[in-house]
């Protein structure tokens, strides 16, 4: 599975998770934009982020336009990444 070439960022996670929903309204105060991708809507989806986790459905896991991923990264975290790829 691929970032969306009008993304730059792709957030696989759960409807359930705290930590995506915090993650979340961070990156939408700072108007940080993401596609986001329920895992449990989508099983290759869960597929890529056991992949990208050593085997666990660990989210929030970002991917970003250059094919890099974080798993549960803070907001400071995500912003030194887009700063790197800018």
């Amino acid at each position: 599975m691929t970032t969306p070439a009008a993304a730059q960022i792709t957030m696989y996670s759960t409807p359930w998770c705290g930590f995506c929903k915090r993650l979340k309204s961070q990156l939408s105060r700072d108007g940080i934009s993401i596609t986001e991708v329920d895992i449990e809507q989508t099983p290759e989806a869960a597929e890529f982020v056991m992949k990208v986790n050593g085997g666990n459905q660990t989210v929030p896991t970002l991917v970003f336009a250059d094919g890099t991923a974080l798993t549960n990264p803070s907001l400071a975290q995500v912003k030194e990444k887009l700063a790197a790829q800018s």
